[in-house]
C-alpha cells in the first residue's frame, strides 16, 4: 500500500495562536505544530484524493484562523 505524506509550512506573526486554533479541526491524519514564526502541518494518507481533500480543508481552516487572528489582534 502506498503511503503519501506532505508537509505545509507557513509563516505568521502569531504562529502559536493560529496553530492552536487549527488543532481542533485536524483529522487523525494531520499534525500541526508551531515553531517560532512557522506553522508546520503534516498530512498523511494512503489515497491521493483523501490527502488532496485534507489539504484543501486545512487551507480553508488556515485562512479562517488567519482572519480571526487579525481581527483579535486589531481589537487588542
Amino acid at each position: 500500500m502506498m503511503q503519501i505524506k506532505g508537509t505545509i509550512t507557513t509563516r505568521h506573526e502569531r504562529a502559536g495562536c493560529i496553530a492552536e486554533s487549527l488543532k481542533p479541526d485536524n483529522l487523525n491524519n494531520m499534525t500541526t505544530t508551531a515553531e517560532g514564526d512557522r506553522i508546520i502541518t503534516t498530512i498523511t494518507g494512503t489515497r491521493l484524493r483523501s490527502v488532496i481533500a485534507s489539504v484543501d480543508d486545512y487551507l480553508m481552516n488556515l485562512a479562517i484562523a488567519e482572519d480571526a487572528n487579525e481581527r483579535c489582534s486589531a481589537a487588542e
